[in-house]
Formats: C-alpha cells, structure tokens, sequence
C-alpha cells in the first residue's frame, strides 16, 4: 500500500489514536494514586479508565480486521511524553488542578481524534467501525461534561485544602 492509500491512512489513524489512548490511560492510572482528598475525580477517573480499555479494545480489533498491528513505536513515544507532562505537573505545586485542566482538555483531543477516525472509516468502507468511533466520539464528550463539572468543586477543595496547610496534592 501506498501512504495515499485509504487502507494505510486509515490503518495510521487507527494506530494513532490507539496510541493517544494508551497515553490517556497511563495518565489516568497515574492520576488516581494521588486523589483521595478528591472522591468525585476519581470516581470519574476509575469509570473512564474503563471506558478507555473498551476503546482500546475496539481499536485494537479494527487494525485487526485490516491484518494491522499497533505500532510499538507510536506507544513509546507517546508513552515517553505522557510521562513528561507528568513530571512536569508533578513539580508544581497545583499538580491536581493542572492534571485536571490537562485532562478536560484531553477529552476534546480525543472527540477531534474519533470524529477524524470515524470519516476515515467510512471512506475506507468500514461504515461498522465508523458507527463504533462515532460512539467513542460520544463517550469523551460526555467524560469531558463529567470533568467540566469537577473544576470548579475540586478548585475550592484544593484552596480550602492548601489555605488549610494541608496536603492538597498527592
């Protein structure tokens, strides 16, 4: 296949947002060791990193179907800067607050990523796994909505924590 061939961009696209998973996944996991002064977040954390395993899995099968692995190389890198922003947020002293800000802003990463995937699916005539990235599209909109609704109460948590000398990040 050529790189102006359907199958192969969407083959890439498939791997691509597998990979933006992983990395999603790995950042929620290591978010929620940190969280027990914020029940509410990680209560939405735990359920997405399920929802995230489920695509994963849908990801997985549609490279399947096309005879496709996932790329090793994609995962490690986007593992690599996963950690990163990581580290970084792990310096600062309002970690919480800026993995929560990253991670509502990751949602809509990942809504652009499957609304993409889904009409790459349908121009390579996977109108079946389009329908199932439509859906995936539809599941980050609403943990991005269930994220919006944390700023603001997990925000006075945080000042009422911090104003407390207390510890307010993990």
């Amino acid at each position: 296949m050529s790189a102006t061939d359907i199958g192969s961009i969407y083959a890439t696209a498939l791997r691509n947002t597998r990979a933006l998973e992983k990395q999603g996944l790995e950042q929620i996991e290591r978010q929620l060791s940190g969280l027990e002064q914020y029940p509410d977040y990680a209560t939405v954390l735990r359920r997405h990193a399920e929802a995230t395993k489920t695509q994963i899995a849908r990801l997985e099968q549609a490279l399947a179907t096309l005879g496709e692995s996932p790329s090793t190389l994609k995962e490690t890198v986007t593992k690599v800067a996963g950690s990163i922003g990581a580290v970084v947020h792990a310096a600062a002293q309002d970690e919480t607050l800026k993995n929560l800000y990253a991670g509502y802003a990751y949602q809509y990463d990942q809504v652009a990523a499957y609304r993409s995937l889904a009409v790459i699916a349908e121009r390579a005539g996977k109108s079946d796994q389009a329908k199932t990235f439509r859906q995936a599209a539809d599941e980050e909109t609403k943990a991005a909505e269930e994220i919006a609704a944390l700023i603001e109460p997990v925000t006075s948590t945080y000042l009422d924590l911090t104003l407390a000398g207390r510890k307010a990040d993990s």
